[in-house]
């Protein structure tokens, strides 16, 4: 699901499971683990961003929002690779 951090200008993002989180760490520099994700037609190279608690998550730009037509609160059916640093 599509959420937005409680915060002025925060970024809309998906949460991302721990068991994703704890089966990738061993690819973590800084926390950050580098992926290759995607949304219905959209692609794009990001990263796995920490969300301080073990967990992490993928933010959502506004291009790639527009392009799929998500709002928030969406259901979306997220799905990423390990890429090369």
């Amino acid at each position: 699901m599509i959420e937005i951090f409680d915060r002025p200008g925060g970024w809309h993002y998906v949460a991302v499971p721990i068991e994703f989180s704890l089966e990738l760490e061993e690819l973590a520099d800084r926390g950050l683990i580098p992926i290759r994700a995607t949304i219905g037609d959209s692609d794009w190279d990001t990263s796995l961003l920490p969300m301080g608690d073990g967990t992490h998550f993928v933010a959502l730009s506004q291009k790639v929002r527009l392009a799929e037509g998500l709002d928030l609160d969406d259901q979306v059916a997220l799905s990423f690779v390990p890429r090369a640093p």
